[in-house]
Protein backbone atom coordinates (compact mmCIF):
# COMPACT_ATOMS: atom_id res chain seq x y z
CA UNK A 1 0.00 0.00 0.00
CA UNK A 2 1.22 3.52 -1.43
CA UNK A 3 1.10 6.36 1.56
CA UNK A 4 0.81 9.76 0.53
CA UNK A 5 2.33 12.17 2.22
CA UNK A 6 1.79 16.08 1.74
CA UNK A 7 4.57 16.72 -0.07
CA UNK A 8 2.87 14.28 -2.66
CA UNK A 9 -0.29 16.58 -2.29
CA UNK A 10 -0.14 20.33 -4.13
CA UNK A 11 0.18 23.35 -2.70
CA UNK A 12 -3.08 25.63 -1.88
CA UNK A 13 -2.99 29.26 -1.64
CA UNK A 14 -6.07 30.45 0.25
CA UNK A 15 -7.26 33.74 -0.47
CA UNK A 16 -8.94 35.86 2.48
CA UNK A 17 -7.32 33.43 5.29
CA UNK A 18 -8.19 35.07 7.95
CA UNK A 19 -12.27 35.62 6.81
CA UNK A 20 -14.59 33.59 8.09
CA UNK A 21 -14.52 30.90 4.68
CA UNK A 22 -10.78 31.20 4.50
CA UNK A 23 -9.78 29.94 7.76
CA UNK A 24 -11.91 27.42 7.78
CA UNK A 25 -10.60 26.46 4.44
CA UNK A 26 -6.95 26.37 5.40
CA UNK A 27 -7.78 24.29 9.15
CA UNK A 28 -9.04 21.79 7.03
CA UNK A 29 -6.30 21.13 4.49
CA UNK A 30 -3.63 21.58 7.14
CA UNK A 31 -5.81 18.97 9.55
CA UNK A 32 -5.83 16.60 5.97
CA UNK A 33 -1.98 16.78 5.67
CA UNK A 34 -1.62 19.44 2.83
CA UNK A 35 0.18 22.03 2.23
CA UNK A 36 -1.66 25.50 2.79
CA UNK A 37 -0.43 29.07 2.16
CA UNK A 38 -2.54 31.50 3.61
CA UNK A 39 -2.88 34.42 1.43
CA UNK A 40 -4.08 37.94 3.24
CA UNK A 41 -2.35 41.34 3.67
CA UNK A 42 -0.51 40.10 6.94
CA UNK A 43 1.00 36.89 5.77
CA UNK A 44 4.69 36.16 4.51
CA UNK A 45 4.44 36.36 1.74
CA UNK A 46 1.76 38.55 1.75
CA UNK A 47 -0.95 38.90 -0.57
CA UNK A 48 -2.97 42.00 -1.03
CA UNK A 49 -5.87 42.48 -3.74
CA UNK A 50 -5.23 45.63 -4.11
CA UNK A 51 -1.60 45.52 -4.66
CA UNK A 52 -1.27 43.28 -7.52
CA UNK A 53 2.87 43.73 -7.52
CA UNK A 54 2.31 41.31 -4.38
CA UNK A 55 0.01 38.34 -6.56
CA UNK A 56 3.57 36.56 -8.26
CA UNK A 57 5.71 35.84 -4.98
CA UNK A 58 2.29 34.61 -3.26
CA UNK A 59 1.59 32.37 -6.26
CA UNK A 60 5.36 31.26 -6.71
CA UNK A 61 5.14 27.17 -6.44
CA UNK A 62 1.67 27.52 -6.00
CA UNK A 63 -0.94 24.83 -7.51
CA UNK A 64 -4.26 25.76 -6.14
CA UNK A 65 -6.19 28.59 -5.10
CA UNK A 66 -9.42 29.35 -3.13
CA UNK A 67 -10.55 32.51 -4.57
CA UNK A 68 -12.58 34.38 -1.84
CA UNK A 69 -12.44 38.06 -3.04
CA UNK A 70 -12.71 40.92 -0.58
CA UNK A 71 -15.23 43.20 -0.07
CA UNK A 72 -17.68 41.26 -2.60
CA UNK A 73 -17.95 40.20 -6.49
CA UNK A 74 -20.33 42.34 -7.38
CA UNK A 75 -18.19 45.71 -6.94
CA UNK A 76 -16.90 46.75 -10.07
CA UNK A 77 -13.44 46.19 -9.32
CA UNK A 78 -13.95 42.55 -8.96
CA UNK A 79 -13.95 41.25 -12.47
CA UNK A 80 -10.59 42.99 -13.36
CA UNK A 81 -9.16 41.17 -10.16
CA UNK A 82 -10.34 38.24 -11.14
CA UNK A 83 -9.30 38.53 -14.69
CA UNK A 84 -5.79 39.55 -13.77
CA UNK A 85 -5.39 37.02 -11.51
CA UNK A 86 -6.28 34.22 -13.37
CA UNK A 87 -4.25 34.89 -16.53
CA UNK A 88 -1.11 34.84 -13.68
CA UNK A 89 -2.59 31.47 -12.08
CA UNK A 90 -2.39 30.27 -15.64
CA UNK A 91 1.21 31.43 -16.64
CA UNK A 92 2.48 29.76 -13.54
CA UNK A 93 0.99 26.24 -13.89
CA UNK A 94 -2.31 26.60 -11.63
CA UNK A 95 -4.16 23.26 -11.87
CA UNK A 96 -6.93 23.91 -9.71
CA UNK A 97 -9.18 27.00 -9.07
CA UNK A 98 -12.12 27.13 -6.21
CA UNK A 99 -13.91 30.27 -6.26
CA UNK A 100 -15.97 31.72 -3.70
CA UNK A 101 -19.37 33.39 -4.97
CA UNK A 102 -22.89 35.02 -3.97
CA UNK A 103 -26.20 34.40 -5.17
CA UNK A 104 -28.35 36.74 -6.97
CA UNK A 105 -25.34 38.85 -8.27
CA UNK A 106 -24.74 40.31 -11.99
CA UNK A 107 -21.15 40.93 -11.08
CA UNK A 108 -20.42 37.81 -9.19
CA UNK A 109 -22.13 35.79 -11.76
CA UNK A 110 -19.66 37.35 -14.72
CA UNK A 111 -16.47 36.72 -12.30
CA UNK A 112 -17.99 32.67 -12.34
CA UNK A 113 -18.04 32.65 -15.98
CA UNK A 114 -14.29 34.25 -15.92
CA UNK A 115 -12.97 31.66 -13.79
CA UNK A 116 -14.88 28.79 -15.51
CA UNK A 117 -13.77 29.89 -18.84
CA UNK A 118 -9.95 30.77 -18.23
CA UNK A 119 -8.64 27.21 -18.94
CA UNK A 120 -7.99 26.22 -16.20
CA UNK A 121 -9.99 23.50 -14.11
CA UNK A 122 -12.08 25.58 -11.60
CA UNK A 123 -15.62 24.89 -8.84
CA UNK A 124 -18.16 27.47 -8.25
CA UNK A 125 -19.37 27.54 -4.68
CA UNK A 126 -21.89 30.49 -4.72
CA UNK A 127 -23.81 30.82 -1.16
CA UNK A 128 -26.11 31.94 0.26
CA UNK A 129 -25.84 34.97 2.93
CA UNK A 130 -23.73 33.21 5.66
CA UNK A 131 -25.68 32.22 9.24
CA UNK A 132 -22.16 33.23 10.48
CA UNK A 133 -22.23 37.17 9.81
CA UNK A 134 -24.79 36.96 12.87
CA UNK A 135 -21.93 35.87 15.02
CA UNK A 136 -18.97 36.58 13.13
CA UNK A 137 -19.60 39.53 11.03
CA UNK A 138 -22.07 42.60 10.96
CA UNK A 139 -24.70 41.34 12.65
CA UNK A 140 -23.14 40.52 16.03
CA UNK A 141 -23.08 44.28 17.35
CA UNK A 142 -26.64 44.78 17.22
CA UNK A 143 -27.37 41.58 18.88
CA UNK A 144 -24.76 42.12 21.95
CA UNK A 145 -26.72 45.80 21.99
CA UNK A 146 -29.78 43.79 22.42
CA UNK A 147 -32.01 44.53 19.62
CA UNK A 148 -31.73 44.13 15.53
CA UNK A 149 -32.70 46.57 13.82
CA UNK A 150 -32.74 45.87 9.69
CA UNK A 151 -34.55 47.11 6.02
CA UNK A 152 -36.12 43.35 5.09
CA UNK A 153 -38.46 41.37 6.68
CA UNK A 154 -40.90 39.32 5.00
CA UNK A 155 -38.03 37.91 2.11
CA UNK A 156 -37.36 34.41 2.97
CA UNK A 157 -33.21 33.58 2.96
CA UNK A 158 -31.85 29.88 3.19
CA UNK A 159 -29.24 30.89 5.57
CA UNK A 160 -25.97 28.45 5.03
CA UNK A 161 -23.62 27.82 7.47
CA UNK A 162 -20.13 28.72 6.74
CA UNK A 163 -18.42 25.34 7.90
CA UNK A 164 -20.88 23.87 4.95
CA UNK A 165 -19.26 26.27 2.57
CA UNK A 166 -15.52 25.23 3.83
CA UNK A 167 -16.71 21.63 3.24
CA UNK A 168 -17.44 21.90 -0.19
CA UNK A 169 -14.07 23.88 -0.52
CA UNK A 170 -12.40 21.65 0.94
CA UNK A 171 -13.98 18.83 -1.06
CA UNK A 172 -13.31 20.11 -4.33
CA UNK A 173 -9.76 21.02 -3.72
CA UNK A 174 -8.90 17.35 -1.93
CA UNK A 175 -10.85 15.18 -4.64
CA UNK A 176 -8.17 12.67 -6.82
CA UNK A 177 -10.66 13.27 -9.78
CA UNK A 178 -12.78 15.60 -11.58
CA UNK A 179 -15.89 15.15 -10.01
CA UNK A 180 -16.09 18.59 -8.91
CA UNK A 181 -14.46 20.44 -12.04
CA UNK A 182 -16.99 22.84 -13.96
CA UNK A 183 -19.87 22.22 -11.03
CA UNK A 184 -21.49 25.76 -9.84
CA UNK A 185 -22.34 24.35 -6.32
CA UNK A 186 -25.10 26.78 -5.52
CA UNK A 187 -25.40 25.93 -1.46
CA UNK A 188 -27.81 27.05 0.77
CA UNK A 189 -29.32 25.91 4.18
CA UNK A 190 -32.09 23.64 4.29
CA UNK A 191 -35.22 25.75 4.64
CA UNK A 192 -36.19 29.74 4.08
CA UNK A 193 -36.34 31.84 7.20
CA UNK A 194 -36.46 35.08 7.14
CA UNK A 195 -34.70 37.90 9.16
CA UNK A 196 -37.27 38.40 12.46
CA UNK A 197 -37.67 34.41 12.05
CA UNK A 198 -33.62 34.00 12.45
CA UNK A 199 -33.72 36.91 15.19
CA UNK A 200 -35.93 35.24 16.90
CA UNK A 201 -34.09 31.89 17.05
CA UNK A 202 -31.30 33.48 18.00
CA UNK A 203 -32.80 34.88 21.08
CA UNK A 204 -34.20 31.08 21.70
CA UNK A 205 -30.55 29.72 21.80
CA UNK A 206 -29.34 32.36 24.09
CA UNK A 207 -32.18 32.51 26.65
CA UNK A 208 -32.91 35.98 26.04
CA UNK A 209 -35.46 38.07 23.93
CA UNK A 210 -33.90 40.18 21.25
CA UNK A 211 -36.17 42.33 19.38
CA UNK A 212 -36.42 43.08 15.85
CA UNK A 213 -36.94 46.27 14.60
CA UNK A 214 -37.93 47.21 10.97
CA UNK A 215 -36.68 50.32 9.47
CA UNK A 216 -36.16 52.00 6.38
CA UNK A 217 -32.97 51.44 4.11
CA UNK A 218 -32.06 54.68 4.36
CA UNK A 219 -32.12 54.60 8.63
CA UNK A 220 -29.88 51.09 8.35
CA UNK A 221 -27.75 53.10 6.14
CA UNK A 222 -27.51 55.98 9.16
CA UNK A 223 -27.23 53.14 11.70
CA UNK A 224 -23.95 52.07 10.17
CA UNK A 225 -22.23 54.78 9.72
CA UNK A 226 -22.81 55.90 13.45
CA UNK A 227 -22.03 52.58 14.39
CA UNK A 228 -18.11 53.85 12.72
CA UNK A 229 -18.77 51.66 9.76
CA UNK A 230 -16.47 52.98 7.09
CA UNK A 231 -18.83 54.83 4.23
CA UNK A 232 -17.81 52.92 1.21
CA UNK A 233 -18.90 49.22 3.08
CA UNK A 234 -22.13 50.86 4.56
CA UNK A 235 -22.94 52.55 0.92
CA UNK A 236 -22.13 48.92 -0.73
CA UNK A 237 -24.04 47.37 2.47
CA UNK A 238 -26.82 49.09 1.47
CA UNK A 239 -27.32 48.68 -2.18
CA UNK A 240 -26.46 44.91 -1.87
CA UNK A 241 -29.43 44.53 0.32
CA UNK A 242 -31.53 46.79 -1.85
CA UNK A 243 -30.73 44.19 -4.48
CA UNK A 244 -30.12 40.57 -2.98
CA UNK A 245 -33.68 41.23 -0.96
CA UNK A 246 -35.80 41.16 -3.78
CA UNK A 247 -37.02 37.71 -3.63
CA UNK A 248 -34.80 36.69 -5.91
CA UNK A 249 -32.94 34.06 -3.64
CA UNK A 250 -36.20 32.63 -1.57
CA UNK A 251 -36.03 29.30 -2.20
CA UNK A 252 -33.72 26.33 -1.22
CA UNK A 253 -30.85 24.02 -3.41
CA UNK A 254 -29.17 21.07 -3.35
CA UNK A 255 -25.70 22.08 -3.56
CA UNK A 256 -24.44 20.97 -0.12
CA UNK A 257 -26.08 17.50 -1.03
CA UNK A 258 -24.50 17.33 -4.34
CA UNK A 259 -21.22 18.29 -3.50
CA UNK A 260 -20.93 16.67 -0.04
CA UNK A 261 -23.86 13.73 0.00
CA UNK A 262 -25.30 14.91 3.43
CA UNK A 263 -27.56 17.58 4.15
CA UNK A 264 -26.50 20.95 4.70
CA UNK A 265 -26.94 22.35 8.42
CA UNK A 266 -29.69 24.04 9.70
CA UNK A 267 -29.74 27.47 10.91
CA UNK A 268 -30.91 26.00 14.66
CA UNK A 269 -28.04 23.83 15.21
CA UNK A 270 -25.70 27.11 13.57
CA UNK A 271 -27.58 29.09 16.61
CA UNK A 272 -27.16 26.60 20.01
CA UNK A 273 -23.38 26.41 19.04
CA UNK A 274 -22.99 30.17 18.64
CA UNK A 275 -25.05 30.89 21.97
CA UNK A 276 -22.69 27.83 23.53
CA UNK A 277 -19.61 29.51 22.35
CA UNK A 278 -20.96 33.18 24.04
CA UNK A 279 -21.48 35.16 20.71
CA UNK A 280 -24.17 36.98 21.86
CA UNK A 281 -23.24 37.49 25.77
CA UNK A 282 -24.60 40.72 26.60
CA UNK A 283 -21.66 43.55 26.53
Amino acid sequence: MTTVTSSDRPTTLVLGATGKTGRRVAARLAERGWPVRRGSRAATPPFDWEAPCTWPTALDGVEQIYISYQPDLAVPAALPAIGRLTALARELGVRRLVLLSGRGEDGARACEELVLGCGIPATVVRASWFSQNFSEGPFQGPLLDGAFPFPVTTVGEPFVDVDDIADVAVAALTASDDRHVGEVYEVTGPRLMTFPEAVAEIGEAAGRRIPFIPVSPEAYHEGLLAADVPPPLADFLRELIETVFDGRNAHVTDGVQRALGRPPRDFADYAREAARADAWATR
